[in-house]
């Protein structure tokens, strides 16, 4: 119920916003289309959340496309600028995110749910909530996928949102050059760690060797080079967001609770995908079932970092 609630306010500060209320409620009504097509409607029919995988990357299409769709913006017009450059970075990680999402639903993969799904179950239980052809666990089941489908009405279109509001004008800042360079270097890091893992999957298959520690390449110096490496693009997108939330400051088109719900939002994307990646559905869930699949996964965890990568170590299972 926490992170629903707080998902609900900077959904609320885009729409009463003056200069970016069009755009708002565009994607508003988009990403709730979406999510009951590909989500909602799908988990109340089998009683699976898998299908977030494919909702919440295709939010992130949809984000991009928004000020086209709206009129903010021409299909790429201006050649390289900031808009262009923040719509293109969220085409490319949705649509490298959503079509692996597809691949998988296509091989089948989603027929059953995801262990970071069937942890939020574990999470549900301890509340009490068990049997699952209850009302209760339903509604709490559709909520746990509103959380998701809130996040991409409000503070993760911020970065999209403010970088197209044309507040920032001329050519592109020394800090937003360095937040594009370090937007690619993240994810070529996140792309690389995904193709790691993928031949190293593939390597034990071939020679049917099961429940293997996947310790190879990034792998080494951090126990989830993935997650970092998403978490950094996410950074990235703030840190290019800096100018142009600076300059929306300077105007007085927008009200001073716009301003600072826009500026809050914004910086809290950082805070709110390292959330998602570390605790909600990302590194921890994932840790909880490979202690149980993989036996050497304890002695990995003593000499690995979890999320931000750095040297091996020897000494305690890190807390």
């Amino acid at each position: 119920m926490f992170l629903f609630l707080m998902s609900l306010p900077p959904v609320g500060i885009l729409l009463l916003s003056d200069k970016f209320a069009l755009m708002a409620t565009t994607n508003c009504i988009l990403q709730l289309l979406l999510f009951l097509v590909t989500a909602n409607i799908p988990a109340l029919v089998t009683g699976r959340m898998s299908y977030v995988d494919i909702a919440w990357p295709w939010g992130l299409v949809t984000i991009g496309i928004v000020p086209l769709l709206t009129g903010v913006q021409g299909p790429l017009q201006g050649g390289i600028n900031r808009a262009n450059l923040v719509t293109v970075a969220y085409l490319v990680s949705g649509l490298r995110m959503g079509l692996g999402a597809v691949v998988m639903a296509a091989f089948g993969h989603l027929k059953k749910e995801l262990p970071r799904y069937l942890f939020q179950r574990r999470r549900w239980a301890k509340k009490g909530i068990t049997d699952e052809s209850s009302v209760i666990y339903k509604m709490t089941m559709q909520k746990e996928i509103m959380v998701q489908c809130l996040s991409n009405m409000g503070c993760l279109a911020m970065p999209l949102l403010v970088q197209t509001s044309g507040y920032m004008t001329g050519p592109l800042t020394w800090l937003e050059m360095a937040g594009w360079a370090m937007w690619a270097a993240s994810l070529i890091f996140e792309h690389t760690a995904d193709q790691q893992k993928l031949n190293f999957a593939q390597e034990c298959k071939k020679m049917n060797k099961k429940n293997a520690i996947c310790d190879v390449g990034l792998w080494r110096y951090s126990r989830h080079p993935n997650y970092f490496g998403e978490w950094m693009v996410w950074n990235s997108l703030v840190l290019t967001s800096v100018p142009s939330l600076l300059a929306m400051w300077q105007a007085e088109q927008e009200t001073i609770l716009t301003k600072c719900g826009l500026t809050l939002g914004v910086l809290a994307v950082s805070w709110a995908m390292y959330q998602c990646l570390v605790n909600y559905t990302g590194a921890k869930p994932a840790e909880f079932y490979s202690l149980q699949k993989r036996p050497d996964y304890a002695r990995y965890q003593t000499t690995v970092n979890m999320f931000i990568p750095g040297y091996r170590r020897q000494g305690d299972k890190e807390k």
